[in-house]
């Protein structure tokens, strides 16, 4: 299991430094010019010079990009244009809320997401299984910033049950962690279903029905144990994922995640904060990944050994 850990961390450290390569210079071609923005209209353009000098924006790409990546690897993203402050301060400082919506988007989509799937292997075809998968479907097809105005009509400006947005206690979470989660529940109650259906159609099902055991211990103690593999792996990727894709839930729920962050970075043309949060956000998907092949390996040793 050491072997195979230390095989996928090297494999990762290339794709993370590809990351850095693609990060850096794509939002360096952005038009438009940082320091003009930060510092209005109505500045000389000596003084503008004077401070892009001082930043080091007049540098090569090339010098910029090394002095940001060996700045990453020592924890250090450089300082906030606009806000005076260092970039990973900001990050860490808002990691915390973003990592509550995204811990409680998962948990709605594992509890609905779970059994709604075994219900639907369960009764087939039935109204049901109808019901679940439509509503699925529609969790899955729907954008999130589309469901995001949908439940703030409806749950906050039509019925008063949850405030419109905000995050300054257990009630402002609720709606925007439904609206993140709905999607990955849809995909867990899919995938549940269609992995549930293909294991019970294997002989050790069929023996055990032949030996006469009841259909629920049938279905919990020897079918649903192997269906759940690929769901669990599913599961570890999406929390990964929905740490790194809560951008338009808290833009539209005014939740300071790290999300948020990044738009009114973008916003103000704060580069190394843009920079920041994304390589941040994006780190965590490949751990994400990483913890997710590291898991599937560990509940099927076919893996390991391959």
């Amino acid at each position: 299991m050491l072997k195979f850990i230390l095989k996928r961390l090297l494999i990762s450290i290339p794709i993370l430094i590809g990351v850095t390569v693609i990060i850096f210079f794509l939002l360096n071609v952005v038009p438009g010019d940082p320091v003009a923005l930060m510092m209005k209209e109505h500045i000389s353009v000596d003084v503008v010079a004077r401070v892009r000098a001082q930043m080091h924006l007049d540098d090569p790409a090339i010098v910029r990009y090394f002095r940001f990546l060996g700045g990453a690897l020592r924890g250090d993203l450089g300082e906030s244009y606009k806000l005076n402050r260092p970039v990973t301060s900001l990050i860490l400082g808002a990691f915390p809320n973003t990592f509550i919506l995204a811990l409680c988007a998962a948990l709605f989509a594992w509890i609905v997401g779970i059994p709604a799937g075994i219900l639907s292997a369960v009764k087939k075809y039935s109204l049901p299984d109808n019901l679940f998968m439509g509503f699925s479907l529609l969790g899955v097809s729907m954008p999130v910033f589309w469901s995001a105005l949908l439940f703030q009509y409806v749950f906050a400006v039509k019925l008063r049950w949850l405030p419109v947005a905000g995050f300054e206690g257990w009630k402002y979470v609720i709606m925007p962690a439904i609206v993140l989660g709905w999607s990955s529940a849809g995909i867990i109650a899919r995938l549940t279903r269609s992995s549930l259906l293909e294991v019970m159609r294997n002989d050790y099902i069929r023996t055990a029905r032949a030996k006469g055991l009841h259909e629920l211990p049938v279905i919990f103690g020897h079918a649903l144990k192997n269906s759940l593999l690929p769901v669990v792996t599913v599961m570890a990727i999406q929390v990964a994922g929905l740490l790194a894709g809560a951008v338009i839930t808290e833009s539209v729920f005014g939740i300071p995640g790290v999300g948020r962050i990044a738009v009114n970075a973008i916003q103000a043309r704060d580069m190394p904060l843009l920079q920041g949060a994304v390589l941040f956000e994006t780190t965590l998907v490949i751990l994400g990944n990483l913890a997710a092949d590291i898991l599937y390996a560990f509940l099927d040793p076919r893996i390991k050994a391959a």
